[in-house]
C-alpha cells in the first residue's frame, strides 16, 4: 500500500479488506474458523464507524457496517480504538477495564483466536500507513 490513509475511513476498511484478501495464510486459517465480528467505535471525527469480520466456510470477508448475524460484538469510543491500534493501549487490559465492551459467545472469541493472531500482520501493515 503506498498511499496513506486515515484510520477507520472507508480507505482504511477497503484496504484492510484488500490485505485480507491477498493473504494465502489468512484464508487457509479462515477454513477451520467461523465466525462473524462486528466493531463499533464511538465518537470518531467521522461519527460513529461500524464495521465487521466475518469468516464462514471457508470464506473470509471484511466491510464497512454490522454483519448479518454477529457472534461477537465489541464496541469502544474513538480514543480507546486509536490507543489499542496504535500499541499505546494494552487490548486485554481496556476490556478487562471495559473500555472494550463485548457482547457475544466468549468460547467463539477464544476458539478463533488462530484466526485473529493470523489477521494481526493485515492491521500492522495497514496501519503503517495509516493517519491517526
Amino acid at each position: 500500500m503506498s498511499n496513506r490513509v486515515d484510520y477507520l475511513s472507508n480507505e482504511w476498511i477497503n484496504a484492510v479488506a484488500e490485505g485480507i484478501r491477498q493473504s494465502s495464510e489468512i484464508a487457509a486459517v479462515a477454513r477451520d474458523n467461523s465466525v462473524a465480528v462486528t466493531q463499533i467505535i464511538t465518537g470518531t471525527p467521522r461519527g460513529d464507524v461500524t464495521y465487521h469480520l466475518e469468516s464462514r466456510d471457508g470464506k473470509i470477508s471484511f466491510a464497512s457496517g454490522a454483519a448479518a448475524t454477529s457472534d461477537i460484538a465489541f464496541t469502544q469510543d474513538w480514543q480507546t480504538a486509536v490507543g489499542v491500534a496504535t500499541g499505546k493501549i494494552n487490548a486485554q487490559e481496556a476490556f478487562i477495564s471495559g473500555k472494550i465492551r463485548f457482547k457475544g459467545d466468549h468460547e467463539r472469541v477464544i476458539a478463533t483466536q488462530p484466526l485473529f493472531l493470523a489477521l494481526d500482520v493485515v492491521f500492522t501493515s495497514v496501519n503503517a500507513n495509516t493517519n491517526f
